[in-house]
């Protein structure tokens, strides 16, 4: 009864969340919601429209972006014409992101919101071959922390010269995690589900809290 209960209030609450026609324009202005690309200003609004949900106590948001209907032409996924693709998409991604940050800073929300912009896996440093696009690295890419508990203005680690692969302060991808977990709280050492018969970690049997990015 009490899930019921708990679904009902979330509903209840739906519709003021999602009304955005309350928000001033200077807000839509610093999200780029009045922008005439229609893909930005409707990226833009989920950006207030994820504000507004941490403004109500939800604790996990996600974001997409780049997964629009466009048989690959203009996301991230850049195989075939990577800097007209991304000359495309970085305009719709820059200023919504931006306006989001700066938000959370001036609503007072940052220091208690953990920003965590994602990908899983970066593009090789050289041209595929018969294109003018660049084919997955997953051996060297760029993530970033933001808010909670990490250091601002910080770089962490490096590739080698040609951006193939991570050399220095290499951070693996359950060292990510294993931060992540501990900014929240959790200890990924500790933190199990039960699968196949045994109990497992989010990390496997790998992670490490990288500590020199945390504030």
């Amino acid at each position: 009864m009490a899930s019921y209960e708990l679904a009902a209030r979330m509903q209840l609450q739906v519709p003021d969340v999602v009304d955005l026609s309350g928000e001033p324009k200077h807000v839509l202005e610093l999200y780029g919601a009045d922008s005439s690309n229609k893909t930005k200003a409707d990226f833009a609004n989920n950006c207030i429209l994820a504000r507004r949900m941490i403004e109500r106590g939800v604790r996990f948001v996600q974001l997409f972006n780049g997964a629009y209907a466009s048989g690959g032409k203009i996301n991230w996924d850049g195989h075939s014409k990577l800097k007209e693709q991304y000359d495309v998409h970085g305009e719709i991604l820059d200023q919504p992101v931006a306006g989001l940050l700066k938000d959370l800073k001036q609503r007072g929300l940052f220091d208690s919101t953990l920003v965590v912009f994602a990908t899983e896996f970066g593009r090789m440093p050289m041209f595929q071959a018969g294109t003018y696009g660049r084919d997955h690295n997953p051996n060297g890419f760029t993530c970033w922390l933001a808010g909670a508990g990490v250091k601002p203005g910080f770089s962490y680690g490096a590739t080698d010269e040609f951006g193939f692969r991570a050399q220095e302060n290499v951070m693996t991808v359950h060292d990510f995690h294993a931060t992540i977990l501990h900014l929240m709280g959790l200890d990924h050492k500790r933190l199990t589900f039960y699968h196949n018969g045994i109990q497992r970690r989010l990390t496997d049997v790998h992670g490490e809290v990288i500590r020199d990015v945390l504030a």
